[in-house]
């Protein structure tokens, strides 16, 4: 899957065990109603959002993630994560440029016109 926007924030990396790190970004959708995506980038690819910074246009691959947890009282509880694994930056869209249309003086006139003739068109 993937999400393509504009970054919001990156953040900073967070060591959260001595073997686990990571590093969140938000996306913000060009849609109607903009979403704020938070997407957290694991381990090696933490490394990945260090030439990116706010205001960029980019697309992430993303895989979702969704996890099971027991607490001690027995309460299953569910959890989902937005993982990315990719991050390009996107350039913006300009349009072909369509061909110019010749200057009319490019068109030779038409010498044998007469008025009174009329197209007979079915329609």
């Amino acid at each position: 899957m993937e999400v393509t926007g504009r970054i919001k924030v990156v953040n900073p990396t967070q060591d959260v065990s001595a073997s686990f790190k990571k590093r969140e970004v938000v996306i913000t959708t060009d849609e109607q109603y903009p979403q704020h995506i938070m997407i957290e980038f694991t381990q090696a690819k933490v490394d990945d959002l260090n030439s990116y910074q706010a205001g960029e246009q980019v697309k992430v691959s993303i895989n979702l993630r969704g996890r099971e947890w027991v607490n001690p009282q027995g309460e299953t509880k569910y959890f989902n994560s937005i993982q990315g694994w990719r991050i390009e930056r996107v350039q913006a869209q300009s349009a072909a440029p369509s061909p110019a249309m010749p200057a009319a003086e490019a068109f030779e006139p038409a010498t044998n016109f007469k008025e009174e003739e009329h197209d007979d068109l079915p329609f």
